[in-house]
């Protein structure tokens, strides 16, 4: 091994490597599109996107056109300028080739060709065009077409003339290489519902989204009456919202009882930033704000949605002490309490956002603020003063919150005083790790106390700590906080995770890096899940998004032929362990057919198409039986955590380098709110048309 006198004589002015255009990007396509995973995929998708979602800000775009093609393949089509193709002073060639090969060219760092843009923290095309092995561009401009192709972000040709043409716009083809991404297959839900999201938020832009991969035959009559067969889109979706986020709040909470109806809206320039707002309470217990800046969702919030919270909060004081609705001996609404139920969304568009970080999840202009907060607290005041009907719920809404955030903090302290008197620092319930830094711990919540029992013993008490829980937990969707702590259950598992709830929530206090549930395979494991995910979505939200949440996933079967046993955790990963199995028989059986005639075995008795009977034994076991020869393979089905012993759980489901952990995220904030909102509230009609629509698209559903 060399010295380190030797190793830095050789780090020298030659070791530096220098990344000339887009070599950066094919090296750590991370650093650009977070990932080369579903996500990184779909984000190339959004990057040209948001290009031509940039020209309908900048007012010059009227229709967007998202094309899923065959062989991987996407188009985004706009009505917008055109890209210009004259030729750039600085590097030589036209300007289209420019900002398609230079990372950090295009039209927003300065100057009159964009006011507004999402697109100037952005990569960029150029990083789409850097990760694709096929990429067109398209313009037209000057009633002419042009077109140029590249691959991994280099020109195969020159710009061409393809004739006339009417109208501006740009297109732009890719193919995302293979070499790069984990998966280049595109969904067309992913895309369809982002789509969707962007409309609401540029109210008056059509977009539509089609779905070109396959397509449908139908009849058709043309104008001179003559028929034929003419081919459809499969899927095809069209996005126009006239009333902008207000038309996104009334889609959040279509399944929700609402108490002003129609929204509260506004929408408003000050200096050069647009701020469009609107609000609607419901009968929920939750808040649910979405905040954007330039079409960039802030998941962070930041400075404008800071001045919304301020002049939601005196906007609703100042008019319940007006109307008598708050008497004088009354507190004021705190700001949890006017959020209790509160759905709005918060889109502002400014000449020059300044994010925090490279995910932008936080807007840092001190402007917007001030902006955003006399636009609200202006609007809101006449909102309220014109629909005395519609204030009066949402105030006594406000109050109702209030006094139940008051129960709730009595009974918080009750809960804390009791566990102080009795010294109960954990509960008792909870097998605990010896290790105490958070990042090497890991909380294993396990329905039942028998499955809790096998978990214990197989568990590494290093830094695996085990938390059974008794039955169902209480359905938080539609419960306070009060009645939330006089539950044991949950109860317990706000002491264990230690971050507290509600008001004294804080995540920085949490005692294990990974939350791993950990249910049976059946209705009631899901069931459970579905509840433990409902509180950790509704009350422990940043746990979801900084990625501490896990579902566990348990073997569905134990394959067993002899002396050699695999596991299982899908049906068609079973198929394929019983086939090799059955073939590496066949192949044994080969071996010693000629050997010893009368011990062998003859390849024809072991014959896939021969296994023909498949029984169920007394111990719950399905037995793959030879016609000839008898059992030759069992396949044990577990129902339950429980029916494994120590051992087997831990070697399949707890053993780091074994286990199958599926992180829990949320990529779309309002998609899953209207989830949780359908699957787990009291209105039964969402429910069963949800239950409808995906039935067909359960597994390993046992009933």
């Amino acid at each position: 091994m060399a010295s380190a006198k030797e190793a830095s004589k050789k780090y020298t002015a030659e070791s530096i490597q220098v990344l000339e255009g887009l070599e950066p990007v094919r090296l750590r396509p991370g650093m650009y599109i977070g990932s080369t995973g579903i996500a990184g995929l779909h984000h190339m998708v959004w990057e040209v996107l948001d290009n031509a979602v940039d020209e309908a800000m900048a007012g010059f775009a009227t229709e967007v056109l998202v094309e899923v093609l065959p062989n991987d393949r996407v188009a985004v089509t706009d009505n917008g300028r055109g890209i210009p193709i004259g030729k750039h002073k600085v590097t030589g060639k036209s300007a289209l080739e420019t900002v398609l090969t230079v990372l950090h060219a295009g039209g927003k760092f300065g100057g009159e060709g964009y006011k507004v843009s999402g697109g100037l923290h952005g990569v960029g095309v150029s990083v789409v065009n850097a990760l694709s092995t096929y990429l067109r561009a398209e313009v037209k401009v000057d009633g002419k077409l042009y077109s140029q192709e590249y691959k991994v972000g280099h020109a195969t040709g020159k710009l061409k003339e393809e004739g006339k043409a009417t109208g501006t716009g740009t297109k732009i083809i890719f193919q995302p290489d293979t070499s790069i991404f984990e998966t280049t297959k595109f969904s067309f839900k992913t895309i369809s519902e982002h789509c969707r999201q962007t409309a609401y938020l540029n109210r008056g832009l059509n977009i539509t989204v089609v779905d070109l991969r396959e397509e449908v035959e139908s009849e058709n009559e043309d104008e001179f009456g003559k028929k034929g067969k003419v081919k459809y889109p499969k899927k095809k979706e069209t996005y126009y919202f006239e009333g902008g986020v207000s038309s996104y709040v009334l889609h959040i909470n279509k399944n929700k009882d609402q108490l002003n109806y129609p929204p509260f809206y506004v929408i408003k320039a000050v200096d050069a930033m647009t701020i469009e707002v609107a609000i609607q309470y419901t009968d929920a217990f939750n808040e649910n704000v979405l905040s954007f800046a330039n079409n960039i969702y802030t998941p962070d919030g930041g400075m404008h949605l800071t001045g919304f919270r301020t002049a939601l909060t005196r906007a609703l004081n100042d008019y319940a002490r007006k109307a008598g609705l708050l008497k004088d001996n009354d507190d004021n609404l705190s700001g949890d309490d006017v959020r209790e139920g509160l759905t709005a969304i918060l889109s502002i568009k400014l000449p020059s956002p300044q994010f925090e970080g490279q995910t932008k999840a936080k807007l840092g202009n001190p402007e917007a603020r001030t902006a955003v907060d006399s636009v609200v607290a202006e609007g809101l005041t006449i909102y309220l003063e014109e629909n005395p009907a519609e204030a009066k719920k949402m105030i006594e809404k406000n109050v109702l919150a209030a006094r139940a955030r008051l129960a709730a903090k009595a009974a918080r302290d009750t809960v804390i005083r009791k566990g102080a008197l009795e010294g109960m620092t954990l509960p008792g319930k909870l097998a605990d790790c010896s290790s105490k830094k958070a990042e090497e711990c890991e909380l294993y919540i396990v329905e039942g106390d028998s499955a809790g029992g096998s978990a214990k013993q197989g568990r590494d008490r290093n830094f695996q700590a085990i938390l059974p829980l008794r039955g169902k937990i209480l359905n938080v969707e539609r419960a306070r906080l009060d009645r939330m702590l006089a539950s044991t259950e949950i109860r317990a598992l706000i002491v264990a995770l230690g971050v507290g709830i509600g008001d004294t929530y804080d995540d920085s206090r949490l005692r294990y890096d990974r939350i791993i549930i950990m249910t049976d395979a059946d209705v009631d494991g899901a069931h459970i899940r579905s509840l433990l995910l409902t509180f950790f979505f509704r009350h422990m939200t940043s746990l979801v998004n900084d990625g501490h949440v896990y579902i566990a996933q348990p073997p569905l079967y134990k394959i067993t032929k002899g002396k050699e046993s695999k596991y299982a955790y899908a049906d068609d990963e079973k198929e394929q362990i019983v086939a090799e199995m059955l073939e590496k028989a066949e192949a044994e059986a080969k071996d010693k057919k000629g050997k010893k005639e009368d011990e062998s075995v003859g390849a024809e008795d072991l014959q896939p198409e021969e296994v023909v009977e498949v029984s169920e034994s007394e111990e719950g076991e399905e037995v793959v039986e030879d016609k000839k020869k008898g059992p030759k393979i069992n396949i044990q089905r577990y129902k339950g955590l429980g029916e494994m012993n120590p051992e087997q759980l831990w070697e399949t489901t707890m053993e780091p380098k074994n286990r199958i952990l599926l992180r829990v995220s949320v990529d779309d904030a309002a998609k899953a709110d209207e989830v949780f909102s359908t699957l787990m509230g009291d209105e039964v009609p969402p429910r069963k048309r949800f239950i409808q629509a995906h039935a067909k698209s359960v597994k390993n559903l046992d009933i």
